[in-house]
């Protein structure tokens, strides 16, 4: 029963993820590839005639079989580094040249922290913080029917119980490379299409899809889920 748990819960982090990278897709620059669904990083290193260890490097990955669905990855030297003037080889043996990228281009994995401003999305005590791994928000617990608000102006693009593990659940775009997520409500007060204020109250807290009362909020930048504690302000 554990093990069918956790295949559960893995396979609805998989779906939302997939959900987040389509609704926040936007084209990448030359030198960068978007994760697809079923993409490893050894896949994507020989497709780009790199090495694993150099795509770590250039993204700071702390883990190579960590990954998600959206994330944008540099896959080309960054301007001026010691492998970006040379060649590498082919399977062949033959020296083939690595492509550059803009000069001006830099990594898409680390967003300036003033690049999106947030209002906490609603009261209570924060239980559970980001960790990028087994927890991909924060989850914020308070009396059920607590307001939940737009952490920042968008349009909903998903509003539904349709992924297993997040109960009613809410996704607002910001804008072509921010969404939040906001999971396990009592009640949805806004629908797909719709345009919300900063601090518009969205739902009510519940605890559909959970065992406790509480709000999970994600922060997503280019499909990737990012800390949104980094982005909210001081308590």
């Amino acid at each position: 029963m554990l093990g069918t748990t956790r295949m559960m819960k893995r396979l609805a982090c998989a779906s939302l993820l997939a959900l987040l990278a389509a609704c926040g897709s936007a084209p990448v620059g030359p030198g960068f590839y978007r994760v697809e669904r079923g993409d490893t990083l050894s896949r994507i290193a020989r497709a780009n005639r790199q090495s694993v260890q150099s795509i770590v490097r250039w993204n700071n990955l702390t883990n190579a079989d960590n990954i998600d669905v959206g994330q944008v990855l540099r896959v080309a030297p960054p301007a001026g580094s010691a492998s970006g003037s040379g060649a590498v080889r082919s399977s062949s043996g033959a020296s083939v040249s690595a492509p550059r990228p803009a000069p001006q281009e830099s990594a898409p994995t680390a967003p300036p922290a003033a690049s999106i401003s947030l209002v906490w999305p609603t009261d209570g005590t924060v239980i559970r913080r980001f960790d990028g791994n087994n927890s991909k928000g924060i989850d914020i617990a308070a009396a059920a029917g607590t307001p939940v608000i737009a952490a920042a102006p968008g349009t909903v693009v998903y509003a539904g119980n349709g992924l297993r593990g997040y109960g009613n659940l809410l996704i607002l775009k910001h804008n072509s490379e921010y969404l939040t997520a906001y999971a396990h409500n009592r009640v949805l007060l806004v629908k797909e299409g719709q345009s919300v204020a900063q601090g518009q109250k969205i739902a009510e807290m519940g605890d559909t899809d959970t065992d406790r009362v509480m709000l999970h909020f994600e922060l997503r930048y280019q499909g990737r889920s990012i800390d949104p504690s980094r982005a909210l302000p001081p308590r």
